[in-house]
């Protein structure tokens, strides 16, 4: 028995030791205070990648705000920098206070510890259907104003009183920015949208029913010319999308909960390969 007993721990001994688990990709990107150097590239698609070279939005400009500023996610790819900027100069000439910019993508994009599967390419923004206040913020006012529900309490339909039609021409000018391929927004929010849109409605087809986004809209980007490393969606299906789809939306169907499991996390394995470069940048 003793003989065994030696001979199974040499055999032990012998044994290449086993590596500690790498983190989950969230845990790794989230670390990451800054960005990897230019020129700016996207690897992989929104809620699968990482980005190089990305731009911090300044915290204030000629009609906006940024807020959250503790959370380290106002960086994208300057193509959404300059829609952003662009955007809310339009609105500012429209008579709007001005726009409050939520989460873009973390520094070098990836997965997030919190909040978002998607926003991992720099190419997705979450914008405020609040007005922006006319002084300001201070960094406490940043962290601690809350974006209001557009809904109506209790219901899936937008309140008339709370979503008028300053905010309903913010979507449509957004949508119709050709760098813009996909919005998405509560569907008693494109159900306003719907009702209110008129004859030309082919910009409606961009803005996509999503959970949440009751007191906010997300615009995403199609992916930049001449970067191959970006993988684009499907384009959105044809038709304005006020019709069956929006229905279904609006039924019990969609929100009933899930007895499925969460999908563990992604690991740096799973994301394209050029990202552990991204990653590993100085």
């Amino acid at each position: 028995m003793k003989a065994l007993f030696s001979a199974i721990l040499l055999a032990l001994l012998a044994m290449p030791p086993v590596l500690a688990a790498e983190p989950p990709a969230k845990e790794l990107f989230g670390s990451a205070t800054g960005p990897a150097p230019p020129p700016a590239a996207v690897f992989g698609s929104y809620a699968k990648g990482c980005l190089a070279g990305a731009v911090a939005l300044p915290r204030g400009g000629e009609g906006y705000q940024t807020m959250r500023p503790s959370r380290n996610r106002g960086w994208g790819h300057p193509d959404l920098i300059r829609v952003i900027e662009r955007l809310a100069g339009d609105r500012r000439g429209q008579g709007w206070p001005g726009i409050l910019v939520g989460d873009m993508a973390q520094p070098r994009g990836g997965p997030m510890r919190t909040g978002h599967t998607s926003h991992q390419i720099g190419l997705d923004a979450d914008i405020w259907l609040t007005p922006m206040p006319a002084h300001t913020l201070s960094d406490p006012e940043r962290e601690s104003i809350g974006a209001v529900s557009m809904l109506r309490p209790g219901t899936r339909e937008a309140d008339p009183d709370l979503l008028g039609a300053a905010q309903l021409a913010m979507i449509r000018t957004a949508a119709l920015r050709p760098e813009v391929e996909r919005i998405f927004v509560h569907p008693g929010i494109k159900q306003s949208l719907c009702a209110t849109a008129g004859a030309e409605r082919a910009w409606l087809g961009k803005v996509r029913p999503w959970w949440g986004h009751d007191a906010h809209f997300h615009i995403r980007l199609r992916c930049p010319d001449d970067e191959p490393g970006c993988r684009p969606q499907e384009p959105p299906p044809a038709g304005d999308g006020c019709g069956a789809e929006l229905v279904w939306w609006l039924s019990d169907e969609p929100w009933q909960p899930s007895d499925e499991p969460p999908p563990p996390p992604l690991r740096l394995g799973d994301l394209p390969t050029q990202c552990r470069t991204v990653l590993e940048a100085p």
